[in-house]
């Protein structure tokens, strides 16, 4: 039987409370606990989810010098180019889901995809996780971000609807892989 290993030395790193909630939460399933350390992070002007992570890694880690994972996801929408992709936050602060909801006509696929990267002294990992869906007609649920329109593959319901987000999430995805490597490194 394998014990709870503890990353109490290990912080997720965000200005995003319900990031670290959805992080516990999966991290916890798997015997590892984190630290929640609330920063705001240098975010780039980049197309690649995963270079704005490691940018935010690095950042984080020059700030509290400890072991940390920070995350950084995006919705890509089929009908507009992958848009707002890398970009999600700013479009969820400006024009929310009802702007989205009202950009889309016919074509509604769409993708959720997490970069989780770790830093400590000796460097960095990065691990991703997609899933794939659909955008709904309206919002439904009361969840946080794109939650409300983003309908997972082969499901009816959208992510704030369903009560088990948190272990078929691209954010899942992406802290298994990170889990997994972190147990046997």
């Amino acid at each position: 039987m394998v014990g709870t290993h503890k990353l109490s030395d290990v912080f997720f790193v965000s200005s995003n409370i319900h990031k670290f909630k959805e992080a516990k939460e999966i991290l916890d399933s798997f015997g590892l606990s984190i630290q929640f350390f609330k920063l705001n992070l240098e975010e780039i002007q980049s197309n690649s989810i995963k270079q704005i992570a490691i940018k935010k890694a690095q950042d984080a880690f020059s700030k509290c010098k400890k072991p940390l994972i920070v995350e950084d996801d995006g919705i890509f929408i089929d009908s507009l180019g992958g848009f707002p992709g890398p970009y999600s936050s700013y479009v969820q602060k400006t024009i929310g889901n009802k702007g989205i909801l009202n950009l889309l006509k016919y074509n509604r696929g769409a993708k959720f995809v997490s970069t989780i990267t770790y830093c400590d002294k000796n460097g960095l990992e990065s691990f991703e996780g997609k899933l794939d869906g659909t955008i709904s007609k309206s919002q439904k649920g009361k969840g946080w971000g794109y939650d409300p329109i983003f309908i997972p593959k082969n499901m009816q319901k959208t992510f704030a609807q369903l009560d088990e987000k948190n272990i078929i999430s691209h954010r899942y995805k992406a802290l298994k892989k990170f889990s997994n490597w972190y147990l046997h490194k």
